[in-house]
């Protein structure tokens, strides 16, 4: 999924930020149009127990239970926020986000499984990662 206007990506951010956007939008796309603008915008937001306080509220208002095995997860959450980040660095300020999300997303990190160059997967997804930081195990990241 790729944005064609910035005006896309507010809408992103907005519903996640007031709980009302649908799920079926929120993708690895949309993840990251949501990390873009919460970067550029809101970077109050994008700081680590923020960044949990809003997606597990989110998750809550849309039916979605926070465990061990579902829901939000602190770990894929910060470094996808540190990805978009470092994205986002590596534009002016005034280059619209949906030509930032595009980049991005043609990038390693538009791949699903981006994290899994870093992470085994028995490290990602476990509980211990899911609830706090887990360093990378096999390859470091460069942000």
């Amino acid at each position: 999924m790729y944005f064609t206007d910035d005006d896309a990506i507010e809408h992103v951010a907005s519903g996640l930020i007031d709980h009302t956007l649908p799920k079926s939008e929120w993708t690895h796309a949309g993840h990251f149009a949501a990390a873009l603008w919460l970067c550029r915008h809101r970077p109050d937001l994008a700081k680590a127990d923020a960044i949990r306080a809003l997606i597990t509220r989110y998750n809550e208002a849309t039916h979605i239970a926070n465990t061990d095995t579902s829901g939000y997860h602190h770990t894929i959450t910060l470094a996808s926020m540190r990805g978009a980040a470092f994205c986002l660095a590596g534009h002016a300020e005034t280059v619209p986000l949906h030509i930032v999300h595009a980049a991005l997303m043609t990038s390693r990190l538009g791949s699903p499984d981006w994290l899994l160059a870093h992470w085994s997967r028995e490290i990602l997804f476990s509980v211990a990662a899911r609830r706090n930081w887990a360093e990378p195990d096999l390859h470091p990241l460069a942000f």
